[in-house]
């Protein structure tokens, strides 16, 4: 199983910087059995950092396993959040834009 830096490290050779166009958002990771992080989006560009940020636009509660398969495309995202394998707190719709961020 892949720890959380693996995949932040798979996110950022996938980030798709023309999905991102004029977007202004920040993605919570909760991790429930890991380190949490943040993704800031900012019209094409992004950071990621540990920690929590004070305002994120979403949310996301999971699991390592769960964000892992999610980023490899083993788990689809809309079936994991019928599962309870993933929850959203916030813009949820805005949670649906990660595949367009990060294609598998």
């Amino acid at each position: 199983m892949s720890t959380v830096a693996e995949i932040i490290e798979t996110m950022k050779s996938k980030f798709n910087a023309d999905a991102a166009s004029g977007m202004e958002n920040v993605f919570q990771f909760s991790i429930e059995d890991g380190d949490d992080f943040f993704l800031t989006i900012n019209d094409g560009s992004f950071e990621i950092a540990e920690g929590e940020n004070d305002d994120p636009s979403v949310t996301l509660i999971m699991t390592t396993e769960t964000l892992s398969g999610l980023m490899s495309g083993d788990v689809d995202g809309m079936q994991a959040f019928m599962m309870g394998q993933l929850k959203a707190e916030g813009d949820i719709m805005l949670a649906t834009k990660l595949s367009e961020l990060f294609p598998v």
